[in-house]
């Protein structure tokens, strides 16, 4: 083996090793690398079902009959409907099935939008100040002191009338959530975009004739997003939730047009008080679940970058050091440092 084999060899591993989730993963101990594995598994599981839906679904998502006959409503787990029926006719495991596809398109769309517009409006806030950033600032301390379900209401009556097919239906629900998320990247990129412009760096780029397109994108946009996946994992759980609560409430997709389990679940209200359990439990499930691994993982994620919450490793005992500690994902202060003992 020659030595630049190793050598690339090194170096791929080292790439691999500080990536956000497998550094941090490396990192956790104990109950905080079980909570991180267990919602990376429960989201990978939902992601794959997500991807993967026309493939694993026995039936699509507005299908009524087979080549048998129409399936019937309400009928209980067991044959070719393996979690039964909802009153509608149609098969729940692939609602169950299609609608972690549609929850998982709006929430890449919703996060997405909310990210480039929080981040870009948060940057030159925080870079220029002045009026401008005052403004912003009093708009978007008012639009986040609104009650997120309430504000997604409004702005999907406003875009859509409140029912909608696939695209508008999804894209509807996607720019009611982006309204929500917006002022919390706005408010995370502003503070750190005032901190790091005020750092010597920063005022030597300037010094040295560097235009202001320059410092913000290459200097100042580079070290304020560290933060940006700790806040992604939280929102997207938060998302699902928003996207339940339009569809339960009667602001969502159209039943025809996509699988949401907050319709199903509305659906199913009456069912439950005449003994029909399984069109309520399963959807209901499904978001419980969902919810829970984004939680962990945003919430395992969040201890190992903050260094007042993070738990330290054991010492070395023979060499007598720390290993190597993060204050933001993939990212580290030091790759390792002396302690007494």
């Amino acid at each position: 083996m020659t030595a630049t084999s190793i050598t690339t060899g090194s170096r791929k591993r080292s790439l691999w090793n500080h990536l956000p989730v497998v550094h941090q993963l490396r990192q956790s101990v104990g109950l905080q690398r079980g909570m991180l594995v267990t919602g990376l598994v429960i989201t990978g599981i939902f992601v794959l079902t997500a991807i993967l839906a026309p493939l694993v679904s026995p039936f699509g998502y507005s299908q009524l009959r087979d080549a048998n006959g129409a399936f019937g409503a309400q009928k209980p787990p067991g044959g070719a409907h393996l979690l039964g029926t909802t009153v509608g006719g149609y098969d729940v495991l692939s609602r169950v099935i299609w609608g972690a596809q549609t929850a998982l398109i709006v929430i890449i769309i919703a996060v997405i939008l909310s990210i480039f517009a929080g981040v870009m409006l948060g940057l030159v806030s925080g870079y220029f100040g002045g009026w401008l950033d005052r403004v912003f600032v009093v708009v978007f301390d008012a639009v986040y002191a609104f009650p997120s379900l309430l504000l997604a209401i409004v702005m999907s009556i406003v875009i859509s009338g409140g029912r909608s097919n696939l695209v508008g239906g999804v894209l509807a629900a996607a720019i009611s959530i982006t309204t929500v998320f917006i002022p919390q990247y706005f408010r995370v990129i502003r503070a750190e975009t005032v901190r790091i412009k005020a750092e010597a760096y920063v005022e030597s780029a300037r010094v040295l004739g560097a235009s202001n397109a320059r410092i913000m994108f290459r200097h100042v946009l580079r070290n304020a997003t560290r933060t940006l996946p700790l806040i992604f994992t939280l929102n997207a759980s938060e998302a699902i939730l928003t996207l339940a609560g339009l569809g339960f409430l009667g602001f969502g997709i159209e039943p025809s047009a996509a699988a949401e389990w907050g319709y199903d679940l509305n659906k199913a209200v009456s069912d439950v008080s005449s003994g029909i359990w399984w069109t309520a439990l399963f959807p209901g499930v499904a978001i419980v679940l969902a919810v829970l691994g984004m939680t962990l993982v945003g919430e395992s994620l969040n201890d190992l970058a903050d260094p007042r919450l993070r738990g330290r490793r054991s010492v070395a005992k023979a060499s007598g050091l720390v290993s190597e500690t993060s204050v933001v994902p993939g990212g580290t202060l030091k790759d390792e440092f002396e302690v007494p003992l």
